[in-house]
């Protein structure tokens, strides 16, 4: 596969295929695209729906759904006997080569355009397509944006306008830290930067330093990992 840009680290770049047919008489280009980090989305959003599929697996029940994205996807009903035989005792388990096998096509993207303009810019279109899908998804998920329990427009407004600064603030992180870290690994380590407060002597951390945070004071340019933090009027 080639490389959208040469001057892009493998894990922030994207890679990709094409190549043009003739399907019905029209002219057709097919274009493949792999990213790294639209690969860790999705094992992300994933992992969450395997989390769900196996607490349904130890309480022996399935979820009959349409939706293509539920987690009982994973799931299969299994009937026996107490002797081993087929029969009317259902038993719900996971399929983990069903998982192994979603898990195969993680990062990568098709399209069919009969555009000619720069394989860059055609891959660019798309790539926004699956971020602005995780971002309506960190914001009701990671953000709370929905469901709102409100009723007067301006308590609205105002919970929508936080969880779009907040949203902001994030995507701000992720650009400065060199798309290092996937938003869900940001905000997760966001909220494990605890401190304790010793009075008269400042904030010390009580949080466990680890790649991220490095990745963070690295960026920033100052560390809370070992230094006490003081207050200053």
């Amino acid at each position: 596969m080639k490389a959208v840009d040469d001057g892009e680290t493998f894990e922030d770049g994207i890679w990709y295929k094409e190549r043009w047919i003739n399907e019905n008489g029209i002219e057709q280009r097919i274009i493949i695209s792999f990213s790294p980090k639209y690969r860790a989305y999705q094992r992300y959003i994933r992992s969450g729906q395997i989390e769900r599929a196996r607490k349904s697996a130890e309480s022996n029940k399935k979820t009959t759904t349409k939706n293509p994205n539920s987690p009982s996807r994973f799931l299969d009903e299994v009937r026996y006997t107490d002797n081993g035989e087929v029969a009317d005792n259902v038993e719900v388990v996971v399929n983990d080569g069903r998982i192994a096998e979603e898990e195969k096509y993680d990062g990568f993207y098709a399209v069919c355009t009969t555009l000619e303009d720069d394989i860059k810019d055609i891959i660019e279109v798309n790539k926004r397509r699956w971020e602005i899908e995780e971002s309506f998804k960190i914001m009701k998920s990671e953000f709370k944006a929905r469901p709102v329990y409100l009723q007067k427009d301006n308590r609205i407004e105002a919970h929508f306008l936080t969880c779009f600064i907040a949203l902001m603030f994030i995507r701000i992180l992720e650009n400065k830290t060199g798309n290092k870290l996937t938003i869900e690994k940001l905000i997760d380590t966001l909220r494990e930067y605890n401190f304790y407060h010793y009075e008269g002597s400042g904030y010390v951390p009580t949080y466990t330093r680890n790649d991220a945070t490095d990745i963070l004071h690295e960026a920033f340019g100052f560390r809370t990992d070992y230094r006490s933090m003081v207050r200053k009027i």
